[in-house]
């Protein structure tokens, strides 16, 4: 299979959740503490505070679009049905899903929803090019 920009972008958007993963995990444990997060976890952790929790959010929430990202690009490629717009919607949700982690984590409430909006339209491209209707 010969590497697309919409391969390409899936495979900067696995780097992207990876570090969003680590960003967030590193961020809660200075929440947590060390002890919690080396126990067995029986007991629910303690608060996050603001910057974890919402590192947090923002990751969980690529975790929700994400594997539909995934998905989409895929199928498209495995079709061969990959157009511009399906390589634009592909450009669209990992630079939209990158800007969210910053947006969300300084709590800017409707760049949030605008650059998660952006992100949901580029997924939405690429699923579009899969159902030949781009």
């Amino acid at each position: 299979m010969d590497m697309t920009t919409e391969t390409t972008m899936l495979l900067w958007s696995v780097v992207l959740g990876l570090a969003q993963l680590i960003i967030a995990v590193v961020m809660a444990n200075r929440d947590l503490g060390l002890p919690y997060n080396i126990s067995s976890r029986d007991q629910p952790p303690g608060p996050l505070g603001k910057a974890a929790g919402r590192l947090m959010r923002a990751y969980n929430n690529f975790r929700e679009t994400f594997p539909l990202f995934a998905a989409s690009v895929l199928l498209v490629v495995v079709m061969h049905r990959q157009t511009n717009a399906s390589a634009l919607g592909a450009q669209l949700y990992f630079w939209a899903r990158l800007v969210y982690v910053p947006v969300y984590a300084f709590g800017i409430q409707w760049v949030r929803t605008i650059v998660w909006t952006v992100s949901i339209i580029g997924l939405v491209m690429v699923l579009l090019a899969g159902f030949g209707l781009d």
